[in-house]
């Protein structure tokens, strides 16, 4: 099931080069103290997030006989083009956005692989849908830190289950050649 996509070249490490710039980018375009990447407060900002207008990230599961190689990287490439709108909704109203057109850059190849390796597991050629651009609710700044935040600290997350899910196929992989 998941051999087709093995002829693509698997990059988790891609994945893990977003992971390690979200820090930095969060330090460069976060002003608000209480605004913490990895705080366990982050989970009271749903309601706000909400209100913002920023939707969840799709769900990544590892590939298995009820989540196939094909739903979870269309997961994959359809969360990481999320975040890479959210990031775009938000960029132009943060003092300092390098970091962040940086991190767009970096999600937009990964996702061009991800769609590489989709491309080669699907039976027939599938249109992949452009993603449709986000439209925050920010009335102020506070609106506009809080937005930036939460879309790093869900990228963050996604980014993680993104790796992990690459990893797992990169593994399985090695163990069919190797067999």
């Amino acid at each position: 099931m998941a051999t087709l996509a093995r002829s693509a070249p698997l990059q988790p490490e891609m994945g893990t080069l977003i992971l390690l710039s979200i820090p930095d980018t969060h330090k460069e375009c976060i002003h608000i103290e209480t605004l913490k990447l990895n705080s366990s407060e982050n989970a009271n900002f749903v309601t706000m997030a909400s209100t913002i207008g920023i939707p969840p990230a799709p769900v990544l599961k590892v590939v298995s006989e009820n989540f196939s190689l094909e739903t979870g990287l269309r997961r994959m490439s359809e969360g990481l083009q999320l975040h890479r709108a959210l990031l775009s909704s938000v960029s132009p109203r943060l003092e300092q956005k390098d970091r962040v057109i940086g991190l767009q850059a970096d999600i937009r190849d990964l996702v061009v692989q991800i769609n590489k390796m989709l491309k080669m597991a699907q039976a027939e050629a599938v249109v992949q849908p452009s993603p449709t651009p986000v439209a925050l609710r920010l009335p102020g700044e506070y609106e506009v830190q809080v937005a930036a935040h939460l879309t790093l600290v869900q990228l963050q997350a996604f980014g993680q289950d993104t790796v992990r899910c690459l990893r797992g196929l990169d593994r399985s992989n090695d163990e069919e050649t190797q067999s």
